[in-house]
């Protein structure tokens, strides 16, 4: 059954507890909060904010952890984007840790010598899938702003679980024993997950990486430079190097990577102000779909109405052409954000909804340039934190390697990303138009993730929210805040309810109740149940008496605070 509440932020004082114990994945808190994908991480920031720290510092040590214990989704390998609301200014500011293309990438990066698309898994399982990583800068980059306790502080609970070792959680077991990403039976990641008896770690085993612990100890050192150069960013240069489709990425690439930071993107949608990363981000695509929604009556309707699901798919289809046609790394491509964004364009496509699913294809938003069709693959290997400190500042990140295990290279005690394949694989169309999110040097790939914070007219803070999930991220993040904000739902039964990716004329989904797949299925939208969604969304709203969160039952992720 879809069930719907108030929103935690709009409830009475006393309609949800501050101190409640947790029950579950959800929790209730006074002063701060954490929800991530794994209880260890949770922990580990709790433990920070519990200290003094601030929100960005807990987001470093949940990364640290995260990276060793969920190391198929994100690690020090990896890229990430951070929205961080300051609640002093009331400012919300986007950090872009995206990886980049080495100095000597084409847009040929991915074409055969026959000029043929290279096999994915091919791409992925080369060193030339693998970008310069830029999760650990941004985050140094952030700390530099808004950290409170000293960076070399942040990678105990980290270290101490390399040296000991974890206990390898349900999700991880299976990831290292499912067949269906070939990283899990590359070389580096077979030797990495067997036992000395020969059998790979299954859940409930202890694992150790010593490698991870001496990472860790030059970057609570060094910082970012710790990995960006010496020994660990030559033993990375050495990785991809090696093997089919090698790298050409060399010192002097690891070296000057730069993680950037600027206003966030924020837009109205109804009464509120969501704020998302800029471009090459997901933050775009969202605010396109959430445009479109304004424009029907969706929050006049619930989650146990067809018709707002259809109208949700409806937007997030049209979304999609027009983020896949045009929106790329904004240092390389114009990208027509205003006119994308524009509310007359949005009421424009919304007229496109209709009553039955048709055909859809990009629109011609004010500004719009001549890019060639896209065909970019972008497989979901990733993980969400949302973060609030006792001061009220937030972090809203998102973070990953890519893949499942990234390109299933290691270097460290940890994997390096495989996020080069969020290009696309074509440069070109066949009359030699070129592709918004073509490769080139030094160019971030696009993106779907789009870590959120929702504020009120106010600045003041409302909700975050975010999720992994390639580029099903978009209509993850759809979901849970139509959820949130017009269907009036509490966070755990927000990022509850069932997902539904369209995107073209796919709509693969989770399992609905009948009355909804058969009216859905009436409107020529018949949903693909098969494979079920792997979102791993979690979300924190603000409530008169503090906190309350929630985090996706389809991963290991929790919510807790104090």
């Amino acid at each position: 059954m879809l069930t719907a509440a108030m929103p935690a932020y709009a409830r009475t004082p006393h309609a949800a507890s501050a101190t409640a114990e947790p029950t579950g994945q959800s929790a209730t808190a006074r002063h701060a909060m954490v929800a991530a994908a794994n209880p260890l991480a949770v922990k580990a920031g709790v433990d920070v904010l519990k200290a003094g720290g601030s929100a960005v510092d807990a987001a470093v040590a949940i990364q640290a952890v995260l990276g060793l214990v969920e190391p198929q989704s994100s690690g020090l390998g990896g890229g990430s984007f951070m929205v961080y609301y300051d609640a002093k200014t009331r400012k919300a500011t986007a950090y872009d840790g995206r990886e980049v293309a080495p100095a000597r990438a084409t847009d040929r990066l991915f074409l055969g010598a026959d000029g043929k698309r290279l096999p994915f898994v091919d791409a992925v399982l080369g060193g030339i899938s693998t970008g310069v990583p830029g999760a650990v800068a941004m985050l140094d980059m952030a700390h530099r702003d808004h950290g409170k306790l000293a960076w070399s502080e942040l990678f105990g609970e980290a270290h101490k679980l390399a040296q000991d070792g974890f206990i390898v959680s349900p999700r991880l077991a299976g990831m290292i024993s499912q067949r269906k990403a070939p990283q899990a039976s590359a070389p580096d990641a077979r030797r990495y997950f067997t036992k000395a008896d020969g059998m790979p770690y299954a859940a409930g085993d202890r694992l150790k990486n010593p490698d991870y612990a001496r990472s860790l100890e030059r970057i609570a050192k060094f910082g970012a430079s710790g990995l960006l150069t010496g020994p660990i960013a030559q033993q990375i240069v050495d990785r991809v190097s090696q093997g089919p489709y090698p790298s050409a990425m060399t010192l002097a690439d690891l070296a000057s990577y730069r993680p950037r930071s600027g206003p966030a993107l924020c837009r109205t949608y109804r009464v509120y102000l969501v704020c998302t990363p800029q471009a090459p981000s997901g933050g775009p695509g969202l605010q396109m779909a959430l445009g479109i929604l304004e424009h029907t009556d969706i929050d006049k309707r619930s989650a146990s109405d067809e018709k707002a699901w259809f109208e949700f798919a409806q937007a997030s289809r049209l979304a999609y052409a027009d983020r896949d046609r045009y929106v790329g790394d904004p240092a390389f491509v114009k990208v027509p954000l205003e006119g994308l964004l524009d509310p007359s364009y949005a009421q424009e496509r919304a007229a496109l909804v209709g009553e039955k699913a048709g055909p859809v294809t990009f629109g011609k938003p004010k500004g719009a340039p001549e890019f060639g069709p896209d065909g970019t693959n972008e497989p979901g290997g990733t993980s969400h934190i949302v973060i609030v400190d006792t001061q009220g500042n937030v972090v809203s990140m998102t973070t990953t390697v890519e893949s499942i295990f990234g390109s299933g290279r290691m270097v460290g005690g940890f994997f390096l990303n495989n996020q080069m394949t969020d290009f696309s694989f074509s440069p070109t169309d066949d009359d030699g138009a070129k592709a918004a999110n073509a490769p080139a040097a030094g160019k971030r790939p696009r993106s779907s993730m789009a870590p959120t914070i929702v504020l009120t007219p106010q600045h003041k803070f409302v909700a975050a929210a975010g999720s992994p999930g390639g580029s099903a991220i978009q209509a993850y993040n759809l979901k849970v805040l139509v959820a949130l904000l017009d269907w009036k739902m509490s966070p755990q039964d927000a990022v509850t309810l069932p997902n539904l990716v369209a995107k073209g004329d796919s709509y693969s989904a989770d399992v609905f109740p009948a009355p909804i797949m058969e009216g859905l299925a009436a409107r020529n939208m018949p949903l693909s149940t098969a494979r079920g969604e792997e979102s791993g969304l979690q979300a924190i709203v603000a409530t008169p008496n503090g906190y309350i969160g929630g985090a996706d039952p389809r991963r290991e992720g929790v919510a807790r605070g104090f």
